[in-house]
């Protein structure tokens, strides 16, 4: 395989890796900064939009970045390094080590990062079921909120918001069968009639809450790195932005 070829891969393999609070892959977000293919060997060289982002978000970034390129097959060496954060050295040397997130960090680990990883596809399947049923509510005129208890999964169009529902729904071992419902809470149960309007704003509030803080962390990333403008796919709905006045690299 081709140097070309093969950074398209491992660039394909980065879409699969998603930010966990902001629930868009980081290639979107602009937070990865190169790929570099010598042989077969792959490094990465990831960014963030503050030096002080939360350390064990980072630190799972760069792991599940790690984990995809391992995946690819061929790849015989996998490098990944998180540049101008304040835990980058230890970040750095624990994914070289492969010392896991415990090993990395020790006693400042208090949990390990599945717990993290649960809470966080909890909100980001929260927030698609929201679009989803606002889509509803939108399309058709007729159904009130409360209505959205008989929705189910086959009455939504085939459309990226819906695909997406399913992915977060697999993601918790939610069942997808074309007769499932779609107002359910983590666990897959439905939601009294009564109770929707309320559980529909709360999923609302999750999911202005999500895209609000995507907005905010690609404009704090474009002003720390003006570059990144150019590797950012535009967030849902929102044209692309405007490239920045160039500014003095801000470590």
């Amino acid at each position: 395989m081709s140097a070309d070829s093969w950074e398209l891969s491992a660039r394909a393999a980065l879409d699969t890796v998603f930010d966990p609070e902001l629930d868009e892959p980081i290639t979107d977000l602009g937070f990865v900064r190169s790929v570099t293919v010598s042989g077969s060997r792959v490094t990465v060289h990831l960014r963030l939009p503050t030096s002080f982002c939360s350390p064990n978000f980072a630190y799972l970034m760069a792991s599940d970045a790690k984990d995809a390129l391992t995946a690819l097959p061929g790849a015989k060496e996998v490098v990944v390094l998180l540049d101008d954060h304040h835990d980058s050295e230890l970040i750095n040397q624990g994914l070289a080590a492969d010392a896991g997130y415990r090993g990395t960090f020790g006693t400042e680990a208090e949990s390990g990062l599945e717990e993290l990883r649960e809470t966080f596809r909890r909100k980001a399947h929260t927030a698609a079921m929201e679009r989803a049923l606002t889509s509803v509510l939108r399309r058709r005129p007729d159904v009130e909120e409360e209505g959205l208890h008989d929705v189910v999964l086959g009455d939504l169009p085939d459309e990226p918001g819906t695909r997406a529902l399913l992915r977060r729904r697999v993601a918790l071992g939610l069942g997808t069968a074309p007769t499932d419902p779609v107002l359910v809470d983590e666990h897959g149960c439905r939601f009294p009639p009564g109770e929707i309007p309320l559980r529909l704003r709360f999923a609302r509030a999750v999911r202005i809450s999500i895209e609000g803080n995507a907005h905010f962390c690609r404009g704090l990333l474009r002003t720390r790195y003006p570059e990144s403008v150019t590797d950012q796919t535009p967030a849902r709905g929102t044209p692309h932005p405007p490239r920045p006045p160039a500014k003095e690299h801000i470590s």
